[in-house]
């Protein structure tokens, strides 16, 4: 299949999230005048995940994951305040994914290349112009700036309209996230291409799956 437009999901895709995120989590508790434990971590995340699965949903903000945290751990602190501070230090966290440079330049000047995200603009927009992947991705779109999120039919419609609305053959959605990228991808129309590092298994009727970056150029050919 020959495609024009490759579509990639930005965290745990190309981003190495989890190194940005226990950064930012830690800085933040020293910044408000808290201790900040190992330990905080897995919870965070058990709720950050929750939260998230909402989010796509349009049932919460991003918010609520610290109300829950500060609840969980007994912690006495203002989750707006934190939330604020959280997300400027983690829009300080541009490392990427092992291999995902070198993978989007090889791909750059063959396919259009569009990062597709459920974040927010004041976080994603800075990571990805610090980052050496910026000037390759032709177009970001980030459900906060568009007013709908992944795996919505709203969502891609916006995503096509603005690329100017190729046949959807010519479209694959790259991502590790099955109940957004892939699932988004699926209803939509489009192949889809699992990034799967940890070989999880799945009954979604993927069109590929990938343990590492390095295997789209081949797989693209």
């Amino acid at each position: 299949m020959r495609y024009t437009w490759l579509l990639f999901d930005a965290d745990d895709t190309l981003f190495d999230y989890p190194k940005a995120e226990a950064r930012a989590l830690q800085w933040t508790f020293e910044q408000v005048g808290l201790s900040f434990r190992a330990d905080y971590l897995p919870i965070y995340h058990k709720h950050n995940s929750q939260v998230w699965r909402e989010l796509e949903q349009g049932q919460v903000t991003p918010l609520e994951r610290f109300r829950l945290l500060f609840a969980d751990i007994g912690v006495d602190a203002d989750p707006q305040v934190f939330s604020l501070l959280y997300l400027k230090n983690l829009a300080r966290g541009s490392d990427l994914i092992d291999g995902a440079a070198e993978v989007l330049r090889q791909l750059s000047g063959k396919y259009h290349l569009g990062l597709v995200t459920n974040g927010l603009a004041d976080v994603q927009r800075p990571r990805l112009e610090s980052s050496s992947i910026g000037p390759l991705i032709e177009k970001v779109f980030i459900s906060e700036e568009m007013g709908a999120a992944k795996p919505s039919e709203a969502y891609f419609d916006l995503v096509f309209n603005s690329i100017g609305n190729p046949p959807r053959q010519e479209v694959l959605m790259i991502g590790d996230s099955l109940t957004s990228d892939m699932l988004g991808g699926i209803h939509y129309g489009l192949h889809t291409c699992w990034y799967n590092p940890a070989a999880k298994t799945t009954d979604l009727p993927v069109t590929y799956q990938i343990h590492g970056l390095n295997e789209l150029i081949q797989l693209l050919g």
